[in-house]
């Protein structure tokens, strides 16, 4: 039954591209319209488990061959074309810094990994200012081809198995039971890890292939069961089974949001409304006919022919339309776009899906012959980004002879004297309009990459709680840094002075987790960061095991509210409040563990992306240098009152920074932020002289 065409499969498609672009196009009381994504997996668990079973059924045997040769005519034509058309429009639309990402989302989207791509990335502190990419909604592709090459196997594995173990003269084509057992395995373990990694690591386990699984292991579950079940389900039964699974999809779209854990528990609604759909359609007569009627009619069985288009095309039309625009879309824009993004599925409907599956290329392509579809997207996605990569290498690359801005009497200066000179210097520049110099560093290109290294010990990865000595291993004095990505930015001065001056130094730092004592959301998430409590404990701890000399702490304000009461906070005076109480918490701690403390106020933070800012189409430094913004300022003056009160020192590096108010993005030579607040590896190392005297670690 599920091999045959179904109609209400159809409208069940279209119902779960609709709620995810309504849902991205901004649609209100739909919050929960990703879900959509949950019922694509379900069905096409259903589905193409469906198709195998029936070979297996038939001949007793699966053609890998012929199965991946009909899965890259499916998805491999449309998907690269669409892949292809955002890598070039991202080049004329976008900063050449924000291209350069595009391209290298594109490499791994067309390898079948961006889910493992984005999870690396969607955990970082560091990605939260740059925007979502416009190939993020690739990852669901790369779960489901994961699962093809995947699922056909263990297939023939268990069939294979179940055949020599059976004691039976004549053995079933299809062992049922044997597979049923491997499903539900699967469906169990995939679904406990669900809800245990959307605890810990919930942005990485939204785009995880181990936690989504068994939304896919679901529809083959109901594909196995239903041809012997659904045939002798009671009609009124039959009936419920359709009314529920419909009313839980659209609770599912209505109910569920950015503050719900996810996948985890939640992800069983929609996934179990749509099993209860397929199963209810999979006997005549058993699907509740209004049921049957919204999804099995002409409209929406067109939307769901268009399904699979739509999906590509809505996310890149959205996304870059607004990066071009420079500004949120009104709401007459959207639906200008969703408008011309329907034709743009409809056209590659007819004019490369469906000749690629039934028309001529589909006929001069049979398997195995049709598996040279990888190879050649690869090479057009390939060639493509290469050419995409000179481009914005001779559009971002370094031209003219501008040079650096320099200072006359550098020469008698003392090195923390001429930092902060330096920076004045590059403001005077700036409202001079000097031209930006020719050779920065970084290159402008690698800015988003000016990343501080953090050794073997990357506490990003929850399940890492070694401790790493650097600086100078053998060194009789030890220092401990703590904090979150902000402190890792300091990393480079740091290891400088620690190695030229016999300091032990341990960096204990996590993205997106305060110093402070506080209960934190992750970037773009509204749920706790369960992650970041159980590091800040394990933190203390360590550090009262080390009894450090030096503890310095360096941490910016939390950047996505605080939790209250099981309620999170984002108001000014409430974050404030709460991080005072962090604060003091933490340097409590920090009196009995550490001989002495140091505050290292956080960074003065930009209102732009400095990188944005120096690759538009006129950049100048006048135009990229920024006033700090109020909110952040204010709330590095709670941790610096906390810490004058527990006698910690503080050492402020604005004036590094800023002079009169005023922040420039190029000192010297020198990029200083890699984008709105984090220093450049760069320009940190180029700080540890002057850091060093602050802290009163080296002379001079």
């Amino acid at each position: 039954m599920s091999g045959a065409f179904r109609g209400d499969v159809q409208g069940l498609r279209a119902v779960a591209v609709l709620t995810v672009v309504a849902a991205h196009a901004g649609v209100p009381h739909l919050p929960g319209g990703f879900v959509g994504v949950d019922v694509f997996f379900v069905i096409s668990g259903f589905l193409i488990s469906g198709l195998l079973f029936a070979e297996l059924e038939r001949g007793g045997t699966l053609s890998l061959s012929g199965f991946w040769a009909r899965r890259a005519r499916r998805i491999l034509p449309a998907a690269t074309v669409v892949l292809v058309a955002t890598v070039v429009m991202s080049l004329f639309w976008t900063t050449v810094i924000d291209a350069r990402d595009v391209l290298d989302d594109a490499a791994w989207s067309a390898a079948f990994l961006a889910n493992v791509h984005f999870a690396q990335q969607g955990v970082y502190y560091f990605a939260a200012e740059t925007g979502p990419s416009p190939l993020q909604h690739y990852w669901s592709l790369a779960v489901e081809e994961q699962f093809y090459v995947v699922w056909p196997l263990l297939l023939i594995a268990v069939t294979v198995a179940a055949r020599v173990l059976s004691r039976r003269g004549k053995q079933q084509r299809l062992a049922r039971g044997s597979v049923l057992a491997v499903l539900l395995a699967v469906t169990a373990a995939s679904f406990a890890w669900s809800v245990h990694v959307t605890t810990t690591s919930p942005t990485s386990a939204y785009f995880s292939t181990p936690a989504r699984v068994w939304e896919l292991a679901i529809g083959a579950v109901v594909a196995l069961l239903a041809p012997r079940l659904a045939p002798r389900i009671p009609r009124p039964v039959g009936w419920l089974l359709s009314l529920g699974g419909l009313a839980a999809v659209a609770a599912a779209v209505v109910v569920i949001d950015e503050t719900t854990p996810f996948p985890g528990y939640a992800a069983a609604l929609p996934v179990l409304g749509t099993a209860a759909l397929l199963l209810a359609g999979s006997a005549p007569g058993l699907l509740f006919v209004p049921v049957r009627w919204l999804l099995d009619n002409p409209v929406m069985r067109r939307v769901g022919d268009w399904s699979f288009s739509l999906y590509l095309w809505h996310w890149p039309a959205l996304v870059l339309t607004e990066r071009n625009a420079g500004r949120d879309l009104t709401t007459v824009e959207t639906a200008a776009v969703v408008l011309v993004v329907v034709n743009l599925a409809a056209l590659t409907y007819r004019f490369v899906e469906q000749p690629f599956r039934t028309g001529v290329p589909a006929r001069r392509l049979p398997a195995p012959r049709s598996l040279l579809l990888y190879p050649a997207s690869l090479v057009l996605v390939a060639a493509t980004v290469a050419g995409g990569w000179w481009w914005t290498g001779v559009q971002g690359g370094e031209s003219g002879d501008n040079p650096a801005i320099t200072l006359d009497e550098a020469a008698r200066l003392a090195e923390h004297e001429r930092t902060v000179a330096l920076v004045r210097a590059s403001v005077e520049a700036a409202r001079n309009e000097v031209d930006i110099p020719s050779d920065l560093t970084p290159d402008l290109l690698n800015l988003r990459s000016s990343i501080a290294d953090v050794g073997a010990c990357d506490y990003e990865d929850d399940d890492v709680r070694a401790l790493c000595p650097r600086g100078d291993s053998t060194g009789d004095r030890t220092l401990v840094l703590l904090g979150d990505s902000h402190a890792r930015a300091w990393i480079p001065a740091l290891e400088q002075i620690a190695s030229e001056h016999g300091w032990r130094a341990y960096y204990l730092v996590k993205p997106q987790c305060p110093a402070a004592h506080v209960t934190v959301a992750p970037v773009r998430e509204a749920v706790v960061f369960e992650a970041c409590e159980e590091f800040q404990e394990w933190s203390m701890t360590t550090v009262a095991a080390l009894s450090p000399d030096l503890a310095i702490v360096a941490s910016s304000p939390p950047v996505n509210g605080v939790w209250v009461d099981g309620e999170r906070r984002e108001q000014l005076d409430e974050v404030a409040d709460v991080l005072e109480d962090g604060y003091d918490s933490l340097f409590d701690e920090l009196d009995t563990a550490a001989e002495r403390t140091v505050l290292i106020r956080d960074v003065p933070k930009a209102g732009h992306d400095p990188g944005d800012c120096l690759t538009s189409s006129r950049p100048s430094l006048l135009d990229c240098m920024f006033t700090p913004v109020e909110r952040s300022t204010l709330l590095g003056d709670v941790a610096v009152k906390v810490a004058l009160l527990h006698d910690a020192d503080v050492v402020d590096p604005t004036p590094w920074l800023c002079w009169q108010d005023m922040c420039p993005v190029v000192i010297g030579g020198t990029l200083s932020y890699r984008d709105t607040d984090h220093l450049t590896t760069e320009y940190a190392a180029a700080l540890a002289g002057a850091l060093g005297r602050a802290l009163g670690l080296t002379e001079g």
